[in-house]
């Protein structure tokens, strides 16, 4: 078990830089707290897995490809491919933004699929992977929404002090009575999302659609327009995996 949690370790720490992609032993033992010597053992086995990779003359150490095809296995489990998307990318045409689909990991969510649009000069760029906490963003809060209540409340327990907390459900409860979510300016000063959950054929949550964009020249006619589409999109989306509700 403890190799496990090193070996764990070691990976947080390649997939955590997004400008750093290469690094020596040194510096994974100084970031992961392990000595050099139980470091290098524990690399060697690692690369024999295929989990990293070394440059062989740098001698620098980044993330190997047996991440991306355990990834892209899992990719083809969630029904992305068959089912949403091609739905994703119809709704990227339509309103000409950046979706995205997301699903919740413990007390954060997990961006596992983006369409970007081209044509759009401005758009975000919200990257594959990255965790987000659950009571952030249009997503999450229609993700905590759409929950069993008793699992909501424990992660609005976990993540928020008690001052917010009513608040925060008076949202959540506005988020799920009218089955979408609108953040403005959570992650970033100027941006704005729209979001509507998803969920399989046996009625249970599984993610959530959104639409991300600036929001320094959008109208209220354009948003309602976003809005409407975010929801018919979701709605769709749950019917073709099975949704009955």
């Amino acid at each position: 078990m403890q190799t496990i949690d090193r070996a764990m370790k070691v990976t947080a720490v390649l997939a955590s830089n997004d400008s750093k992609k290469w690094f020596s032993i040194t510096e994974l033992s100084k970031e992961c707290e392990l000595p050099v010597s139980t470091l290098h053992r524990l690399l060697q086995s690692m690369k024999e897995h295929g989990l990293i990779q070394q440059d062989p003359d740098l001698k620098l150490y980044s993330l190997g490809n047996k991440w991306l095809e355990y990834g892209l296995q899992m990719y083809d489990t969630f029904d992305f491919v068959s089912l949403i998307r091609p739905e994703m990318e119809k709704l990227m045409h339509e309103v000409e933004e950046s979706v995205y689909f997301s699903k919740p990991v413990g007390l954060e969510s997990l961006i596992v699929e983006r369409i970007d649009c081209l044509q759009n000069p401005i758009r975000l760029n919200d990257q594959l992977g990255i965790r987000i906490p659950l009571h952030i963003g249009a997503a999450n809060k229609t993700m905590l929404a759409h929950m069993p209540n008793h699992e909501m409340l424990k992660i609005v327990d976990s993540l928020l002090p008690q001052e917010k907390k009513e608040a925060f459900l008076e949202i959540l409860k506005q988020t799920k009575e009218v089955g979408y979510g609108v953040s403005h300016g959570e992650k970033t000063k100027g941006t704005s999302s729209v979001a509507a959950p998803i969920f399989n054929q046996l009625n249970e949550l599984i993610g959530a659609i959104s639409i991300g964009y600036v929001n320094f020249n959008v109208t209220e006619e354009r948003e309602q327009f976003l809005i409407e589409k975010i929801y018919e999109y979701g709605l769709r989306i749950s019917r073709k995996l099975g949704y009955r509700g």
